[in-house]
């Protein structure tokens, strides 16, 4: 039902198991991003352990490409899971940020974490990946990631909608454009993905704007 209302592309979160390919499969979403679970977690609290789930990972990408379903994988910044998330066949990376915000919000040094990623990202873009980023964005650490240039798309989601309850939906998104649209042609919204001029046909439809 969602999916039929919707007017902009859909991108759904899955752990990597048999259920939820079955359930995107049913769905059939515009971008699956595959990420690790655990039973107890609220969040996402690290990338794909990709070694560990290589070839179920593999069949996984494959099944959904097979259903036109563009795919990325959730990954700590290592040249190695990049490697391996190309090998797969993945059309995508999502870099995992969580370390350089946790940082950042300590009001501790990030050059050296921001640089790593960095390199990480240029990695990727050689060899032919597009590159995404997210895990514990806010907009002081928006604003620092997305200015590394290979980056196409930040995904916000638990701090956009925290900080909606004060603000409101229209105003935190707002200001959000505000810190990144001069670096960022794509912005992501928890997990609906949109460009900047789709976003504000939303707004305009939904009575935000």
């Amino acid at each position: 039902k969602i999916k039929r209302k919707l007017k902009i592309p859909l991108n759904l979160e899955i752990a990597p198991t048999k259920e939820m390919l079955k359930i995107a499969i049913k769905n059939k979403p515009d971008y699956v991003c595959i990420v690790p679970e655990k039973r107890k977690e609220i969040t996402t609290e690290g990338g794909l352990n990709i070694k560990k789930n290589i070839k179920f990972i593999k069949k996984i990408i494959s099944t959904l490409q097979k259903n036109k379903i563009r795919v990325s994988l959730f990954i700590e910044p290592k040249q190695e899971d990049i490697k391996i998330a190309k090998s797969l066949g993945a059309n995508c990376v999502e870099i995992h940020t969580g370390y350089v915000c946790n940082l950042l919000n300590k009001g501790r040094k990030i050059n050296k974490q921001l640089l790593k990623l960095e390199k990480t990202v240029n990695y990727a873009k050689k060899i032919g990946l597009e590159i995404h980023a997210g895990h514990g964005l806010t907009y002081k650490s928006a604003y620092q990631i997305s200015r590394i240039k290979n980056i196409s798309e930040l995904n916000i989601g638990h701090f956009l909608i925290a900080e909606s309850l004060f603000l409101g939906l229209n105003n935190t998104i707002k200001k959000f454009k505000k810190v990144i649209n001069n670096w960022m042609k794509i912005f992501g919204i928890g997990t609906d993905i949109v460009n900047i001029k789709r976003m504000d046909q939303s707004l305009k439809r939904y009575g935000l704007n």
